[in-house]
């Protein structure tokens, strides 16, 4: 049985396939909800899925029951594609929503694939973000590779060098380059000690630089606001936090002495990400504890 159903076939002009994958390529669900965005602001169209039976052990990914006019309903782990035609942009997109498989890694890949042929796509874009040590405050750095050197020189992006795990967006791209099909790979860095809440921040930078990419324009002033909140209260918390308030400041002594590129500098003694996490969350719990309800 082909995993992949379409719809009904769009007719579309070169497009661009932007793909997005919760779970391990997805820190503080920037990449995913970078993914929705996009769909949301330029009126994307759902036309085709990947049927979720082969690919999810659903005892670890479970299904979710919710009530629909009154009505029980289960909502299985969604692999969606939408299509998005517009004069103003350069080609048409399509834009695929989804979440890392537990199996058959393969076999999925080769379904998205097959809907990138039958598409006629001119150009796979995957985006991801992962954990480092960054400070919270600062630009939300953007790194970026391709499997196509003509596209690594136009976008000012380099060739990856990373060995170890790897995830499906690691997959994904080395198919695409087996099959010629030009790929690019955009990951924002989230500062690790916000690894288990969404961040707006990064999801932002993400799609301006995807717009970038596109040479399309887009109104995020909401976003933008969003983003300002999201740090004014992220700065309260930390502020409170002594522990969480040290590291912080440590690494932003770090950042300063690699600007200066100082040939004395020395590793922080950083405390452990785990520990920091923990007491984070405890935190926002007694916040939360705190707070009056509105």
């Amino acid at each position: 049985m082909n995993p992949l159903v379409i719809d009904n076939l769009p007719t579309l002009r070169q497009p661009v396939m932007i793909l997005a994958f919760a779970g391990w390529n997805d820190a503080g669900e920037a990449a995913t909800s970078a993914a929705q965005l996009l769909c949301s602001r330029l009126n994307a169209e759902k036309f085709a899925y990947l049927d979720p039976e082969e690919f999810y052990n659903f005892a670890e990914h479970r299904p979710r029951v919710r009530l629909i006019r009154g009505q029980r309903e289960i909502t299985w782990p969604a692999n969606e594609f939408f299509y998005c035609r517009d004069d103003s942009l350069l080609r048409d997109l399509i834009i695929g929503v989804g979440i890392e498989p537990h199996l058959k890694w393969k076999t999925y890949v080769g379904a998205i694939l097959d809907l990138a042929r039958q598409c006629q796509v001119s150009m796979v874009l995957t985006l991801g973000a992962l954990l480092a040590e960054v400070v919270y405050s600062r630009p939300i750095r953007i790194t970026g590779s391709s499997t196509d050197p003509d596209l690594s020189a136009r976008l000012h992006l380099s060739t990856s060098r990373y060995e170890g795990p790897t995830g499906i967006v690691g997959v994904l791209n080395d198919f695409c380059r087996r099959e010629g099909l030009p790929a690019v790979s955009l990951w924002a860095n989230v500062p690790h000690y916000l690894s288990n809440t969404p961040n707006p921040k990064a999801m932002h930078a993400l799609v301006r630089r995807v717009l970038g990419v596109l040479d399309y324009p887009l109104d995020l002033h909401d976003v933008e606001l969003a983003v300002q909140d999201f740090e004014s209260k992220v700065a309260e918390v930390i502020a409170n936090n002594p522990a969480v308030a040290s590291y912080v400041r440590q690494l932003e002594e770090r950042e300063a002495d690699e600007e200066d590129d100082a040939p004395s500098r020395r590793e922080p003694d950083l405390p452990s990400g785990d520990q920091l996490v923990q007491e984070l969350e405890q935190f926002l719990r007694q916040q939360r504890r705190d707070k009056p309800p509105e």
